[in-house]
């Protein structure tokens, strides 16, 4: 036991640096796709052309902006780098901002080598290092979330920079009215309200429009392909579309009920990491890398003792990932949703 404590360590940092290298180094053309779409979006900011293509009806296309605006202002600076520097950088503080999410998880210092295993094991996260997407940025946010709980402002500003990176987590606003936390709901609107006034002279009012309308046209959750919601791993295994689409509305409608029930009855902490969860799982279009978010309630179950949950990351690990279905994916996230409810008990 001694020597696997011991060890664990130096078996983190291998497998997580290893597998991040061959990622990275297989990627070849196909290094920075979702990274493309950043880049694109802030250059044609900075050449005054509209943001959004109104012609896009299908999302997970080549260089599709699908972000809010102001991302795309934040984004300025790695399109100034130029290419290749830009995308270097970019990758690079994707990288430490999944090691810094894992360093900063307040677990004790044996879990966090364990979750830097499961992280470089994790196929959601190394994928989006190589796709470039933002999801490790995710991951960091809801650590430092869960760090800053009992913070108002601190929490607030974490959920107002999710919520402008990628607006899903704008769900934890309502999770905070829900526990008690209206200091930390009003300062995330109020920070999103004056990043979102402050960059409008840059974006225009017509990206706002324009963004909006993008998501109505792109957000279908069953026939999208390569989408990984219940609905869509049902229609792809040969279900009716409507049959499907009836699930996915069951699917949304109860996960809100599961938030609002984990809100008022468990702890702080518990009712986050399933909020955490939401933010992923009510998503119309839930890719495989958005998986990567799961470390962060694993994280949270194997500090109370629930050791059983390193089954979530390790489903989607790389060395399974030729093998697994596509229903791995909604099934870890809704295994994700209602695990802090098993361990509700331990935290009373």
């Amino acid at each position: 036991m001694a020597l696997a404590r011991a060890a664990l360590p130096v078996l983190a940092i291998l497998v997580f640096a290893g597998f991040t290298f061959v990622i990275i180094a297989a990627a070849g053309a196909t290094l920075g796709y979702d990274y493309e779409a950043y880049a694109r979006a802030a250059q044609r900011l900075l050449d005054g052309l509209p943001l959004y293509d109104p012609a896009v009806d299908l999302a997970g296309g080549f260089a599709i902006y699908l972000y809010p605006p102001p991302f795309a202002v934040a984004f300025a600076p790695f399109v100034l780098l130029g290419d290749p520097a830009g995308l270097y950088a970019w990758t690079a503080l994707l990288i430490g901002s999944a090691v810094a999410a894992v360093a900063l998880m307040p677990v004790s210092m044996s879990l966090r080598w364990t979750m830097l295993l499961l992280a470089g094991l994790s196929w959601p996260l190394l994928y989006s290092f190589k796709l470039g997407q933002v999801g490790p940025i995710l991951v960091l946010l809801f650590v430092l979330g869960w760090r800053w709980l009992d913070r108002p402002v601190a929490l607030g500003a974490t959920i107002a920079v999710g919520a402008l990176v990628k607006v899903q987590p704008a769900l934890l606003g309502g999770w905070a009215l829900l526990t008690g936390r209206p200091r930390a709901a009003a300062v995330a609107a109020v920070g999103v309200a004056i990043v979102v006034v402050v960059t409008l002279p840059l974006v225009g009012v017509a990206a706002w429009s324009d963004y909006v309308a993008i998501l109505r046209t792109v957000s279908e959750p069953v026939t999208t392909p390569h989408n990984f919601t219940v609905g869509a791993v049902l229609y792809q295994a040969g279900v009716p579309a409507d049959t499907a689409a009836i699930v996915q509305w069951a699917v949304v409608i109860g996960t809100l009920a599961v938030v609002v029930v984990a809100a008022l009855r468990l702890s702080a902490e518990a009712s986050f990491m399933v909020a955490v969860v939401a933010t992923q799982l009510l998503s119309p279009l839930l890719w495989d890398h958005y998986a990567a978010v799961l470390l962060v309630p694993t994280a949270w179950l194997l500090a109370r003792g629930a050791w059983w949950a390193v089954v979530i990351p390790l489903a989607t690990s790389l060395p399974l990932v030729p093998f697994v279905p596509a229903a791995v994916y909604p099934i870890a996230f809704l295994v994700a949703l209602v695990a802090p409810f098993t361990v509700r008990r331990a935290e009373a």
